[in-house]
């Protein structure tokens, strides 16, 4: 049975998970007095699932996804100095590995960069001055990155010049030569 919040008698909200809050009452749904679905922060971007499909055929569980927050730089002003709006998400490399194929493991890996850690991706946005926002970002830097790994690429096929080709080639060369000779004689013409 989930626990209830009240307020003076009155219901105010039901807890039905560690991070989600549901509103009784739309009035007190901004109160700084209650908990909000923000007390796990970036799970209220997962609407209580326990897993996250982050790429087709990815399924991450939401437990895995660490975000941690801090203060944001550029443009803002008071924003900037006071809120911690810049958001780091990090995933561990277990969990990425349970979840896909091991091909596109390896080549996320190599996608990965500076991005990846000894154990973890990490990955950071700080494009807004909304904490949401970046959150927002941060899962799409990594779905991107994921879709991108999973992509196998096309293996290249040696294959030769045909002769029509190589003819083109040395007769459009042999014209450029003759062109810029010609230049060379009229540039100075022979003296008596």
């Amino acid at each position: 049975m989930p626990r209830q919040l009240t307020k003076r008698g009155r219901i105010v909200a039901r807890l039905t998970t560690p991070w989600q809050v549901l509103h009784e009452n739309p009035a007190d749904t901004h109160s700084t007095r209650w908990p909000t679905d923000r007390t796990m922060p970036g799970m209220d971007l997962f609407d209580g699932r326990n897993d996250w499909l982050a790429a087709p055929g990815v399924s991450l569980p939401v437990s895995a996804l660490r975000f941690t927050f801090s203060r944001g730089g550029g443009p803002g002003g008071q924003n900037v100095n006071k809120l911690n709006t810049r958001a780091t998400l990090s995933v561990p490399l277990e969990a990425l590995a349970a979840a896909m194929p091991a091909d596109a493991f390896e080549r996320l890996k190599t996608k990965a960069g500076a991005r990846l850690t000894a154990d973890a991706i990490v990955i950071s946005a700080a494009d807004s001055r909304s904490q949401l926002a970046n959150r927002r970002a941060c899962l799409s830097r990594l779905r991107h990155l994921l879709i991108e790994s999973l992509h196998r690429p096309r293996r290249r096929r040696a294959t030769r010049p045909s002769r029509g080709v190589i003819e083109r080639r040395l007769k459009a060369k042999k014209s450029q030569g003759q062109r810029k000779h010609e230049r060379r004689s009229n540039r100075n013409p022979p003296s008596d």
